[in-house]
């Protein structure tokens, strides 16, 4: 697709003759229309005019060479080297609504500069980290899954460097990325393997090296994230055998750049020293950078400085190999509120005959299905469409006045106590509902998805012993709720029918059909598995970064 360098041109042409004031922000001449507020106001217009005009011909006189600039940098796969046996593709219903799936993948390629930001001296690539980014077809809810890379799946036939295709085979994860055995990696093979794992067809895929990932951060200057305990060289690095230089303080901070990598790439030092803690890290850094970018807006002196870092060392499918392509997909990104940005890892368990995992059945499958049905973790209908009782499409329904109290304003000492809200009935989007109301209280609430049962008929506050004045608290904002002691630690709150009805919300709405041609309809809610420690990109950075003992 050629540049819109002319079309630059034009418009600033055009706003130099008065035609284009519309497109400044008035910022430069709201100013000076306060130095001159006694003059008449047809000169404030013809200054913000002009001010337009300038900004434009910036713009026509350097958008096409940035154009071209970041087109150059991008690097696609081969489209020959994608399966032809594939998931179907998500069609868009009668608005246009549909769901979008990206792979994300980060390479420890050792080619070129990466060795010397933690790659090794190896030749060859891994994937370091996947995760598989369901944008759900409001545009509005995205979830992230993280597979971890030793997980034994199978890998089906993959085009190798030379043209030919293995047989494929059961073998780790991450091994996909790697066959071929170039420093570039094979994403089309993880692409490949994912579907076959998943069922779930992958529209985008897009790999990211060490130096692209330690430039980003330093585009964006830095990222806001958080340790239990501090990290000395040792741990970075175990063959050092000796504790060495602290290299990440414990507590909040800011990092970029070989810090930024060291944090998402950690293993030692922290929890059980396994993968699954690191993906949780990997997890806290996305909702942080996600919640950093939503803050401060998508503004070309935001973006340009970031698309220029990443598309020096990005990969990506035949379908985001321009700058326009990407671009566009990036703005459609942007009404995804960070509450409705969650991220799980899939179900798994540790292996009895190796220290390697397997996905969880039929856990996983679930988890599959729930997304091909565009549903929620929490169950909520995110087509961009309301089914009605029957499952066809129908213009959303008038809400009943909520007859649930409204939350008090709460005070500083609830924002230290957690609640993690189930949903423990089929009325979608009920647990979220909870936690907006004992957030509003003031309370660190986090929705954690679907109860083990979906019969709940009170709402349920299970406390453990230590916990029972707060949980006397969260009482209040429930009335009607029962509180039970339990073995577990902290406070759940299990929402039930009662909390649907006194907020008008019916619960006849599960098991119908996604208005998404193709998709299926989950058959039960989600397993505790799943849903326990979803992570919202607005939770507390310092939570859940960790798994096991040790830290």
């Amino acid at each position: 697709m050629p540049a819109p360098r002319s079309g630059g041109r034009a418009e600033a042409r055009r706003a130099a003759q008065g035609k284009g004031a519309g497109a400044a922000d008035g910022t430069s001449g709201g100013r000076a229309a306060a130095r001159r507020s006694a003059k008449p106001k047809k000169n404030v217009k013809k200054i913000v005019a002009w001010s337009a005009a300038g900004v434009l011909v910036l713009i026509a006189g350097t958008g096409g060479a940035i154009y071209y600039k970041l087109n150059a940098n991008i690097k696609s796969f081969d489209a020959d080297a994608i399966a032809t046996d594939r998931p179907p593709e998500a069609q868009a219903d009668a608005d246009g609504n549909k769901p979008v799936n990206v792979l994300l993948i980060g390479s420890d390629s050792r080619g070129g500069n990466n060795s010397d930001l933690g790659g090794g001296e190896d030749g060859g690539a891994r994937s370091d980290t996947t995760i598989l980014l369901h944008v759900y077809a409001d545009h509005k809810h995205a979830v992230g899954i993280s597979i971890p890379r030793n997980t034994i799946v199978p890998i089906p036939s993959c085009k190798l460097p030379n043209g030919k295709w293995t047989k494929g085979g059961n073998d780790l994860f991450n091994a996909a990325f790697s066959v071929g055995g170039s420093d570039g990696g094979n994403p089309a093979c993880t692409q490949n393997t994912v579907e076959k794992v998943t069922g779930i067809r992958v529209d985008h895929t897009i790999v990211v090296d060490f130096n692209g990932f330690a430039a980003m951060t330093k585009a964006v200057n830095g990222v806001d994230v958080c340790l239990p305990k501090p990290i000395y060289e040792g741990d970075v690095n175990p063959n050092l055998h000796k504790k060495g230089n602290l290299v990440l303080p414990q507590g909040k901070q800011t990092v970029e750049g070989q810090q930024a990598l060291d944090y998402v790439r950690l293993r030692h030092g922290i929890g059980d020293g396994s993968d699954i803690g690191r993906m949780k890290r990997q997890q806290a850094f996305m909702s942080s950078l996600a919640t950093k970018m939503k803050k401060e807006g998508m503004s070309p002196t935001n973006l340009l400085p970031l698309a220029d870092a990443a598309t020096k060392s990005l990969t990506v499918d035949p379908g985001l190999d321009s700058a326009d392509k990407l671009l566009s997909f990036g703005l459609s990104l942007k009404n995804i509120d960070m509450h409705d940005l969650k991220f799980v890892t899939a179900p798994w368990r540790y292996r009895t005959q190796d220290a390697n995992i397997d996905l969880v059945q039929p856990d996983a499958n679930k988890l599959w299905e729930t997304l091909r049905a565009d549903q929620t973790i929490d169950g909520q209908n995110a087509t961009g469409q309301q089914p009605d009782a029957g499952g066809s499409p129908s213009a959303p329904p008038q809400q009943a006045a909520p007859s649930t109290p409204a939350a008090p304003a709460g005070d500083a000492s609830n924002a230290s106590i957690k609640v993690a809200v189930y949903n423990g009935t089929v009325a979608n989007g009920l647990a979220g509902k909870a936690t907006d109301l004992l957030k509003g209280a003031k309370f660190a609430a986090s929705t954690a998805g679907q109860a083990a049962s979906t019969k709940y008929k009170t709402t349920t506050i299970e406390y453990s012993t230590s916990q029972k004045a707060n949980a006397e608290k969260v009482a209040a904002l429930f009335p009607g709720a029962s509180l039970e002691p339990s073995s577990a630690r902290g406070i759940s709150v299990i929402v039930g029918q009662d909390f649907a009805a006194a907020n008008g919300m019916g619960t006849t709405t599960a098991g119908t059909a996604s208005t998404t041609p193709g998709a299926q309809t989950p058959a039960a809610p989600l397993p505790t598995t799943v849903t326990n420690d979803a992570r919202s990109a607005d939770d507390d950075i310092c939570a859940n970064t960790t798994y096991g003992s040790g830290g």
